[in-house]
Formats: C-alpha cells, sequence, structure tokens
C-alpha cells in the first residue's frame, strides 16, 4: 500500500499567470524607454524652433495712407528690400495695354494685385538676375525707359506693374504672401 506524505507540492504557475506578469515588466520597461526618448527629443526639438527676433522679422505691417498715387516707397521685409507703389489710373492702363506677349514673364496687373486694390503694386525689391536692388522707388531715381524700375548692376527694365520688360532678368520682381489688414495697412508675411 503506497503511502501519501502529508506535505503537498506547490502548484506549478500556469502559463497564463507567467505570460502576464512578463508582459507586464515589457510594458512598463518599453513605456520608460518610451518616456525616456521623449524627453529627449523634446528639447533638442523645440531648440531648433526660430528665436522671437526671427518670427518677429517674419511678418512686416506698412501703412500705405502717407503714399500718394504715382509714388513709391522702400521698406524692409525678411532684411530685403520691398517695393510698395500706388499707381495712378494712367499707370494701371499703361500695364494693361501691354499684350502678353511682349512679356518674358507674361501676368497681368491683376494677377499681381489684390482684388480692390489693384492700384497698389508690393514687389520684393531685389533683381531677378542676380538680386541687386533696382533704383525706381526713392524719390528723383532712376525708372527706366518703362516707367517702373531699372537695375543698375545690369540694366534690367521694369515696366509699372515691376515686370521684366528688357535686360537679363528672367521674371517679374517677386510678388511676396501680405493682405490688407485695412483700407490703409497692409500685412507681409
Amino acid at each position: 500500500m503506497a503511502t501519501t506524505t502529508g506535505t503537498a507540492e506547490p502548484a506549478a504557475p500556469t502559463d497564463g499567470e507567467g505570460v502576464r506578469r512578463r508582459d507586464f515588466i515589457e510594458i512598463a520597461a518599453v513605456s520608460a524607454a518610451g518616456v525616456g526618448a521623449l524627453a529627449t527629443l523634446v528639447p533638442l526639438i523645440s531648440q531648433m524652433a526660430p528665436s522671437k527676433d526671427v518670427l518677429a522679422e517674419s511678418t512686416t505691417e506698412v501703412d500705405l495712407s502717407a503714399i500718394e498715387p504715382g509714388q513709391a516707397i522702400k521698406t524692409m521685409f525678411r532684411k530685403q528690400p520691398l517695393f510698395v507703389r500706388n499707381l495712378t489710373q494712367k499707370e494701371i492702363a499703361e500695364a494693361d495695354a501691354v499684350p502678353l506677349s511682349e512679356l518674358r514673364d507674361p501676368q497681368t496687373l491683376q494677377e499681381r494685385t489684390k482684388e480692390g486694390h489693384e492700384n497698389w503694386l508690393i514687389t520684393m525689391g531685389v533683381c531677378t538676375h542676380l538680386g541687386c536692388v533696382p533704383l525706381g522707388a526713392g524719390e528723383g531715381e532712376i525708372r527706366g525707359e518703362f516707367g517702373g524700375y531699372f537695375c543698375p548692376c545690369h540694366g534690367s527694365a521694369y515696366d509699372t506693374a515691376a515686370r521684366i520688360r528688357k535686360g537679363p532678368a528672367p521674371k517679374n520682381l517677386e510678388v511676396p504672401q501680405y493682405e490688407f489688414t485695412s483700407d490703409t495697412k497692409i500685412l507681409v508675411g
């Protein structure tokens, strides 16, 4: 007759319990690693953001109230010259009369201005040839044979709509992103 002793062996853990404990430890380790990685990456990424002084230069507000019809001014936008011109009705008519087939970079004046504000032409003051600053925005400056802007570096001539008409420049003066915040103010950028 077989005798049994009074000691019972402990039950071995079932596979389900062991897997659950192991899964918890793996999840906790992966979570801790993820939090550590995030804590490391956030400062690295945030230091790449532009500083406050750079963000301040990303837009420029221009008051148009002092600019008379036929007058142009120079201001700065992102450390580059910005030309703001108040076109007269005669200048608008002359720009509209030019056939697009005569233009190297064909654009109408309406494509270069905002609807309802066709007399306001806002362009970057950088020649599209080699980056010189054209004349014509300041009082008494040479405007060239087309009455717009003249680049003294290599002789590019732009019309009153800042479209290239003569010289080596391949494109019209760039029109930056801008919007009218009121009838007398624009926000460029």
